[in-house]
């Protein structure tokens, strides 16, 4: 199997997957997944479309991820793992990967701040005289 590479974004964060068929270790950024997402949950949000397609410990995946912070990151990654495992097998996986969720993109992002206001939709107090 040669490598497969997928890209997944949310908010800010940018992740580039290669997967490629192995033990299934997780590399992001040179470091380990534990290492690089100290927090089970979202250890647990990256490995979702691994363990919904009993893929887990078939693939070796390899990040490059950066923007945005550690929830948006993690996303970003699910969603590139989801379509790296898509273009592997999509007559198997993409129906489990699309009834939960993981094939589609959020599109949410924060809203510009305004000229003359203190943010995007905040406004500075009102004094009548």
């Amino acid at each position: 199997m040669e490598v497969i590479n997928a890209l997944g974004r949310r908010k800010a964060a940018i992740a580039r997957v290669y997967l490629t068929a192995g033990t299934g270790v997780i590399t992001i950024n040179g470091r380990p997944l534990e290492n690089y997402f100290p927090s089970g949950l979202l250890q647990y949000v990256v490995k979702q479309p691994l363990t919904v397609t009993d893929n887990e410990g078939k693939y070796d995946v390899k990040v490059n991820l950066n923007g945005g912070g550690t929830k948006g990151q993690a996303e970003a990654l699910r969603l590139g793992i989801a379509r790296a495992i898509c273009k592997v097998d999509a007559e198997a996986f993409r129906p489990t990967l699309k009834i939960n969720g993981f094939l589609t993109r959020d599109p949410r992002t924060v809203e510009r701040k305004k000229p003359g206001r203190p943010g995007a939709r905040k406004r500075f107090q009102f004094s009548k005289r």
